[in-house]
């Protein structure tokens, strides 16, 4: 009996979800309470690879005593478990945990064949290419020409040809082959880091960053359909953007000048609230001199130190989970904290209690309008603590920008931006529960830099930047933007809209 078995108990009992296995040290235990020695006598190198080899199949075995990138799968009491080294790690680390095989229902029209099945860790590890640098030049060739053509992403689906969101819309780029399930995942297998294989091997489904240096960031899905892998894969800038590049009013610049409060960044995904954001602290770390702590998933813009001394933190590779950073940050000195998304009721809450004791926080929701924003914030927390943060939201927030995409007269995109700015009057509102009344504050106060969703796209199509028909898709009050455009002198063409 190998004796890697003796431990393997525990995991199929449930009272360890991970075994590893290190030189100079004993095997150990990961526990929902943490780590557990199992073992007195530490391992050394040789006994690690040896305990290893016992359970690697004969083609494996080459792998393990090369003792680099071992990944195998081994069975025991009818359970699969995967045996993958921590690549990261400066000595010979592995971990030991249950292969998760996931079931749901089945498409009958999806052939069953090798290229419908997972990716397993005994499967040649870069598809039909031979080997992984073969692969990663076949990636990059293609982010390559998503970056020349301009392209927001780059999607990779099996039986189909390289496809590329341009000004919008998505485009095949004729002069490429459809893809095979085997060529998409090799190529994919060639840029991703270990730890996001893992999470794809249990999920999947993983983000990550990637970088060409010289030439552009990236930020990356992994997927599964009912065809194999997919990917869809979006250009970031390499450098940061200004505010002035983005057209932000003066009135939202001012919301960096702030030292505590709370500043919600809102949208779709794809609205560019990311890059909103990035702008916004790039203004930061030109006029001032504060620490701020970035909190993103994965990191997309990178951001240099200027006048302000800055530290960008990675869930899964810097930190457990956003919610873990955000109250670690706290002993972090910090004076500005963003935070990559808000996902949870914890993370909220952590985030208006840092808004609270004297820290300017920046997030993102992904909500349509100011007012939809602050009903969901409330609407996480349960009833009977609802009043509270109605209370808790009026004294910390300062202001929502909510923002969505648009298609632009001649091509390229445009943002157009809701800005609600908190006041007295819309405070008040807030703890009042009258968010449906935020609105007409916002109408009656654009002097102060407020502007509603529709306001600011019947200003795209006064300064002729979008399409009246664009304007209306991309309108929530679409019988109010109707009206606003026919007060322009637009009539709409919309089939099933307004005439």
């Amino acid at each position: 009996m190998p004796q890697l078995d003796r431990v393997l108990s525990r995991l199929e009992s449930g009272a360890a979800h991970q075994v590893i296995l290190e030189a100079d040290e004993p095997i150990r235990c990961q526990t929902p309470s943490g780590v557990q020695v199992v073992t007195q006598q530490s391992l050394s190198r040789q006994q690690v690879l040896a305990l290893v080899s016992e359970v690697a199949s004969p083609e494996e075995r080459d792998q393990v005593n090369q003792a680099t990138g071992i990944r195998l799968l081994y069975t025991w009491n009818e359970q699969r478990y995967l045996v993958a080294q921590e690549n990261e790690s400066s000595t010979l680390k592995l971990t030991i945990r249950k292969w998760v095989e996931k079931s749901g229902p089945k498409d009958p029209a999806t052939p069953v064949s090798a290229h419908h099945m997972r990716r397993r860790a005994t499967d040649k590890p870069y598809g039909s290419y031979e080997g992984e640098t073969a692969a990663r030049e076949a990636i990059e060739r293609l982010l390559r020409k998503q970056v020349e053509r301009g392209a927001a992403d780059l999607h990779l689906r099996t039986g189909e040809p390289p496809i590329l969101r341009i000004g919008g819309d998505l485009v095949r780029i004729e002069d490429e082959a459809p893809l095979e399930n085997d060529a998409i995942s090799g190529m994919l297998w060639a840029i991703m880091p270990d730890k996001n294989k893992g999470e794809f091997d249990q999920l999947w489904d993983t983000d990550f960053a990637y970088e060409i240096e010289g030439v552009c960031r990236f930020r990356c899905n992994v997927l599964r359909d009912r065809h194999g892998v997919a990917s869809v894969i979006r250009t970031i800038s390499s450098g940061t953007v200004t505010v002035e590049q983005m057209g932000i009013s003066p009135e939202v610049q001012a919301l960096c000048n702030l030292t505590k409060g709370l500043v919600l960044v809102t949208g779709p995904t794809g609205s560019g609230k990311s890059t909103t954001l990035c702008a916004l602290v790039d203004l930061i770390n030109r006029t001032r001199s504060d620490h701020i702590i970035t909190i993103e998933d994965p990191i997309e813009f990178v951001h240099q130190s200027k006048k302000c001394l800055i530290t960008q933190r990675q869930v899964g590779v810097h930190t457990q989970s956003f919610k873990s950073a955000l109250r670690a940050a706290l002993r972090e000195d910090p004076d500005i904290v963003l935070v990559g998304e808000l996902r949870d009721l914890e993370t909220i809450a952590i985030a208006i209690e840092t808004a609270e004791t004297g820290h300017l926080v920046f997030g993102t929701l992904h909500t349509s309008t100011a007012a939809s924003t602050i009903n969901r914030v409330v609407d996480q927390f349960p009833a009977d603590r609802q009043e509270q943060i109605r209370i808790m939201l009026a004294e910390s927030l300062k202001g929502v920008i909510s923002q969505t995409l648009c298609k632009k007269i001649g091509g390229g995109r445009v943002a157009a931006r809701e800005i609600l700015l908190v006041n007295k009057a819309v405070s008040a509102l807030i703890r009042e529960g009258k968010t449906v009344q935020i609105p007409n504050i916002m109408q009656t106060q654009r002097k102060l830099g407020m502007e509603t969703l529709n306001d600011a796209l019947a200003t795209l199509v006064k300064t002729r930047q979008v399409e009246p028909e664009e304007a209306y898709v991309r309108s929530i009050e679409k019988k109010d933007m109707a009206l606003k455009l026919k007060a322009m002198g637009h009539s709409l063409n919309i089939a099933g809209g307004e005439e």
